[in-house]
């Protein structure tokens, strides 16, 4: 059993799947998100959307790096990780503009106080200035904070967005074929928008992260940041606290890579579905499964060959050093360097990689799509091929 089954977590979220199994599955059932036809306005043109998710236990990355600094301001980062992992999932069905946003804070207010709530619900704000200056429109309706000690060691933020939006401007995976190549855009860099360097950690994978680079200190010194269930040899196993420097251009700090907020790629991508949509056949986040989360949404039997992946940045090497973690576990749970997979025609492949590096995000074909008689996936690093 891998260690991040030990922790009581999964990349795959069999059970989850399987709980659902049985709920209609939409208009779309290969699209990223689920789609309804138009509910809220009657009209056979449209669809609604509506998709939650969260910072996962990122945020209590951040409840332990700000007790150990006293920087309340990393907390601006976790309401952007719960904004980005619904933001960057809507952008996968085409979705960029008018979404309404409803946010959902769970604390133990014994040992979160007001601060921090401030932090996240002004952080939540300031994205969304910051986007509305790209066209991306996300109208905040304020949500729900609630005090439950009794249910939440520390604090769980998370959030809903909704949207009606035209049914032909919807990407539904449909159109991804044989011959398709994939385009990767970075998750790591500093793009033009982002004011320091982001070291592509995402949303998932958190708690192995956390545990595998951080030492028994914090197991020590903070029981309220892990379930004490869980067996000791999986708790906080790494050798890192989060004030360690490490050695880069500029220097940084482990707090600092493991908490980069989740980057958005919603200033791309607006362009992008305005200007080039029909050429655009299908769109991956590579957020819970990894680099196996195109497996999910294929609308065929195709093998999905990556053969061309970035090399995977800083935070992954720190993360398997510390852990042992085999690469076959490290591409299925972390993103390793790319986060968002464009699958288009070879032609248009420069288009995508151009649009990207006009905000200074890597991009580049990272593989492609062939027939096959069944759903696989092919990873091929310098010198392993990975099969799934």
């Amino acid at each position: 059993m891998s260690l991040y089954s030990k922790r009581g977590v999964s990349a795959q979220k069999e059970e989850v799947h399987a709980a659902v199994k049985n709920l209609d599955q939409g208009l779309f059932p290969h699209a990223f998100c689920k789609m309804y036809p138009d509910i809220l306005g009657g009209d056979d043109a449209f669809v609604n959307v509506m998709h939650a998710d969260g910072a996962g236990t990122k945020s209590i990355l951040a409840y332990l790096y700000w007790k150990e600094t006293g920087d309340s301001s990393v907390w601006k980062g976790i309401a952007q990780d719960a904004i980005v992992m619904n933001l960057d999932d809507l952008l996968c069905v085409g979705i960029h503009d008018n979404i309404v946003f409803n946010s959902t804070i769970d604390r133990n207010k014994n040992l979160v106080p007001g601060e921090v709530l401030q932090q996240v619900i002004n952080g939540s704000q300031e994205l969304f200035d910051q986007l509305k200056s790209f066209g991306v429109n996300i109208h905040y309706l304020g949500g729900e904070t609630a005090d439950v000690g009794d249910v939440v060691r520390t604090i769980a933020v998370n959030g809903t967005m909704t949207c009606r939006w035209p049914r032909n401007k919807i990407i539904s995976n449909e159109k991804i074929k044989a011959g398709d190549v994939i385009v990767g855009f970075a998750s790591y860099g500093q793009s033009t928008y982002e004011t320091q360097y982001n070291s592509g950690i995402g949303s998932n994978g958190l708690t192995s992260a956390r545990h595998d680079v951080l030492s028994k200190f914090y197991a020590g010194n903070f029981k309220e940041s892990y379930d004490t269930g869980l067996d000791e040899e999986v708790v906080y196993i790494g050798k890192h606290r989060l004030t360690d420097v490490i050695d880069g251009q500029p220097p940084t700090t482990i707090g600092q890579l493991l908490l980069s907020p989740t980057r958005t790629f919603a200033p791309v991508m607006k362009g992008l579905l305005e200007n080039h949509f029909d050429t655009i056949h299908g769109l991956i986040h590579c957020s819970g499964g990894g680099q196996t989360k195109c497996m999910k949404y294929l609308p065929g039997n195709f093998k999905v060959i990556k053969d061309n992946l970035f090399e995977a940045p800083e935070i992954f090497r720190i993360i398997r050093e510390n852990s042992g973690s085999n690469n076959k576990e490290m591409y299925e749970v972390f993103n390793m360097g790319c986060r968002l997979e464009i699958y288009c025609d070879a032609s248009d492949a420069d288009t995508m990689i151009a649009a990207a590096k006009e905000f200074n995000i890597d991009a580049q074909v990272i593989g492609r799509v062939e027939e096959s008689a069944k759903k696989e996936l092919v990873i091929r690093l310098k010198d392993e091929e990975i099969i799934y």
